[in-house]
């Protein structure tokens, strides 16, 4: 009898230990790097995957859910984290471009994940300029911060922005280290929300040194369009007969004329008198190998945090999350740095790794944006996603069922008007199958609003309107977006379709230009060219 009251004593005990587990909310660590563009994951499968550049992430897709259609509404650095941190679009949570301020009490996903009983921590690149005082912890790079030596803002260090720590080693080293610490040191009675960010792969490429001859005798396999593309872009983004090919967009070619900021990588690298089509082969070599190399640090890094998490029981119970906060074009187009709607530069990396949850090897073709990352974590560690964000949870999708009434397209802002890297400012929808885009080619400031901080030493500033165009790509039948058939009779339907839709959505999600008349008279005059 004792026996038999023993055994059911335990197995009582082992099937409340079950329940226990399966009910206990995860932790959730959201990782993610800086202009780290899905092309360059091999789990992506790009032409760059062959170089396998990312073993430890691509084995996180395998092991998770892979998400192929994952973009941001603003491709741009801190646009892009005011939307992830508050699941709101540019123009309601305030953060239109570089140089505006996230307010305190918008960091909304600390907030809730506070509410739902988990410690919140912040750790790397920030980019918010406001403290980030809605963590229980922080300790966060100033701006951009140093790829080499970085010093930190820390909480507890004084106040900021003056409590600045030191540190020694290269950034993603450096921050892989102070997460670990966190995690060995944080209340492990409570379920933990850390944000875990590199600067790494930021331009300028600043690898560790232990990476030299990573790729050192490997071809790259090179973007055709970077070369030639004779049906790609409209007047709005190569000027009337291609008069402004030479000043609008930062290119790895000669191309662009601002050899002064080298605005493009030949003359950065090789000087302006070396014959463009071997320097543009041998700029884009270097680029990319060096944009590698600081990948590849990054991938080693999370292969450390993974095994840290493996070998403390945290694995199983830790929803990871892997993300860049925008792409990047690497050369397609003879384009560098990020800002344009295609989609080198607007599709995220977003990979999700839950094995509580989430069956192995599933990739999904959901379209989802960055203003979703909020509420689906919110969702994922048991709490509804508030009122007052636009982005809707995709936690449907994670547990491998449907998503109800989901968008059809989504929408796209670039605001910083030729400012930079020479982008001119658009907006557009992006669907599964097809791209629609007008750029309207003038800054939302007037030009007496304008200071000097913002001029660029070009024929072109940033108070010139460029031309006005639209663009439209059949993804289908052209993934690469190398032909533009905005004039093409047999789309003229869809492009209706797409601008009733496109109204609708920039109404809906208050992203219109009731603010900004001078937009709005061109927009009026130009909508229906």
């Amino acid at each position: 009898m004792k026996t038999i009251k023993k055994y059911i004593q335990v197995s009582v005990f082992l099937m409340a230990s079950v329940l226990f587990a399966q009910n206990k909310k995860p932790n959730i660590i959201y990782i993610m790097s800086d202009d780290h563009a899905a092309q360059s994951i091999g789990a992506y499968g790009s032409d760059l995957a062959k170089l396998n550049p990312t073993p430890n992430i691509d084995k996180l897709a395998s092991e998770g859910i892979l998400f192929k259609n994952a973009f941001c509404n603003n491709s741009i650095c801190t646009p892009s984290r005011a939307s992830i941190i508050s699941g709101q679009y540019s123009q309601t949570n305030g953060v239109l471009d570089l140089d505006m301020d996230l307010d305190t009490e918008k960091q909304y996903l600390p907030i809730e994940m506070k509410k739902l009983g988990y410690t919140t921590a912040m750790i790397g690149k920030w980019h918010l300029k406001n403290e980030p005082v809605k963590f229980d912890y922080y300790k966060v790079l100033p701006s951009q911060g140093k790829y080499f030596n970085p010093t930190f803002r820390e909480k507890g260090k004084g106040t900021w922005p003056k409590n600045i720590v030191k540190s020694k080693g290269h950034s993603s080293d450096v921050i892989t280290d102070l997460a670990i610490n966190y995690l060995e040191n944080v209340d492990k009675s409570k379920p933990f929300f850390l944000m875990h960010h590199y600067k790494a792969p930021h331009d300028m490429f600043q690898y560790a040194p232990r990476y030299e001859d990573y790729l050192k005798n490997t071809e790259i396999p090179e973007p055709a369009s970077m070369y030639n593309q004779p049906f790609w872009g409209s007047e709005g983004t190569r000027g009337k007969n291609d008069s402004l090919v030479h000043f609008i967009g930062t290119s790895v070619s000669p191309r662009h004329e601002n050899s002064v900021s080298a605005s493009d990588y030949t003359a950065r690298f090789f000087g302006e008198d070396i014959e463009p089509k071997l320097g543009t082969h041998l700029a884009y070599q270097k680029y990319l190998k060096d944009y590698l190399r600081c990948v590849k640090g990054v991938d080693d890094n999370l292969g450390r945090l993974f095994d840290y998490l493996k070998k403390e029981g945290l694995w199983d119970n830790t929803v990871i999350i892997y993300t860049g906060d925008q792409g990047m074009m690497l050369g397609a187009h003879d384009l560098i740095d990020k800002r344009w709607i295609y989609d080198e530069a607007m599709r995220m990396p977003f990979i999700v790794h839950y094995p509580n949850m989430i069956k192995k090897g599933q990739t999904t073709d959901l379209l989802i944006n960055n203003t979703d990352y909020a509420p689906a974590m919110i969702e994922l560690a048991g709490g509804k996603t508030p009122k007052y964000m636009q982005g809707k949870s995709f936690i449907n999708t994670l547990k491998g069922k449907s998503e109800k009434d989901w968008r059809t397209g989504t929408y796209y802002r670039y605001w910083m008007h030729m400012i930079h890297h020479a982008v001119p400012a658009h907006f557009g929808l992006r669907t599964k199958d097809y791209k629609l885009i007008f750029y309207y080619g003038s800054h939302y400031l007037t030009a007496k609003d304008f200071t000097n901080q913002y001029w660029i030493k070009s024929k072109l500033g940033h108070n010139v309107q460029t031309p006005v165009a639209w663009e439209f790509y059949d993804l289908k039948n052209d993934p690469k977006e190398l032909h533009n058939r905005y004039n093409d009779p047999a789309f003229k339907e869809i492009i209706e379709e797409l601008k009733v839709e496109l109204k609708r959505q920039r109404i809906e999600l208050n992203e219109t230009d009731k603010e900004y008349p001078h937009i709005q008279k061109i927009i009026n005059e130009h909508w229906n060219d």
